[in-house]
């Protein structure tokens, strides 16, 4: 699923973390990060502050049914 222009992040990590299955960040290089990793997180945090905006668009993979639907609570919400 894309998901666009995510304002909190902080909130977005918190959503994450709380999905029961594995939720991955599919780089533009096709790689996929688990999201669920703090590592991961960092890294992510790391290139939202260098580039000082919200985040445009990003690809998500999320493999249970109900993280599917907590993320799109978020988006919806936000």
């Amino acid at each position: 699923m894309k998901v666009q222009h995510i304002h909190d992040i902080e909130k977005f990590f918190t959503v994450v973390d709380s999905c029961k299955g594995k939720v991955e960040l599919v780089t533009g290089e096709g790689d996929r990060l688990n999201l669920k990793s703090k590592l991961s997180q960092y890294i992510s945090l790391a290139h939202v502050f260098s580039v000082k905006e919200d985040i445009p668009e990003m690809e998500l993979v999320a493999y249970e049914p109900e993280d599917v639907q907590k993320l799109i609570d978020f988006m919806i919400n936000q």
